[in-house]
């Protein structure tokens, strides 16, 4: 049950508007820009272009989820709650705990790490090939030679699948809110 306040029509389209802004990032940043890049750019300028922009992202998609929670949460009380709302508040609650975690640590990590592991590749004259898989012999010797590059290599590896879990956790919480939204549509 709603409040006895039906939202406007503004409130509406404000919901609407971070939950899909939210969706589209999440969808350009994971499934198309990060391959374009990779495939594009040389190792390095891949990278700084991703630690640039992704923090960015990660934020932005910190406060989408949170207004989106807001603006539901004020317009459905906690006494008049039914189960699929009380789910919806949840979903919306979980997006917001994890895309602030993601945002806050393990992205922040992550380009930390990545900037770290670029100045010993640059050292070594690595850096400037094109995407990963080109010259993963010579990654691979200097992980075996440089014990700090290794501990590195390994901690970058367990944040991007930390921040990726994270990622995914709130693409299927949008999946989920969008679902909800066109399911309680009542026409287009």
């Amino acid at each position: 049950m709603s409040t006895d306040n039906e939202p406007t029509f503004t409130v509406k389209l404000l919901q609407l508007l971070l939950l899909s802004t939210y969706w589209g990032m999440q969808i350009w940043v994971t499934f198309i820009s990060s391959f374009v890049m990779d495939s594009h750019l040389n190792r390095h300028t891949y990278g700084f272009i991703q630690s640039r922009l992704v923090p960015f992202y990660l934020h932005l998609g910190s406060a989408c989820a949170f207004f989106n929670l807001t603006i539901y949460a004020v317009y459905h009380p906690s006494d008049k709650l039914n189960d699929r709302e009380s789910f919806q508040i949840f979903i919306f609650f979980v997006s917001v705990t994890v895309a602030a975690v993601n945002a806050q640590w393990f992205g922040q990590m992550t380009s930390e790490i990545m900037a770290d592991m670029h100045l010993i590749e640059q050292a070594c004259g690595l850096g400037q090939d094109i995407g990963l898989s080109s010259n993963r012999e010579a990654y691979a010797k200097l992980s075996e030679t440089d014990v700090k590059y290794r501990h590195l290599s390994g901690r970058l590896w367990l944040y991007r699948l930390l921040s990726s879990l994270c990622n995914l956790c709130c693409l299927g919480c949008n999946f989920y809110s969008l679902c909800y939204i066109a399911e309680n549509l009542v026409t287009l």
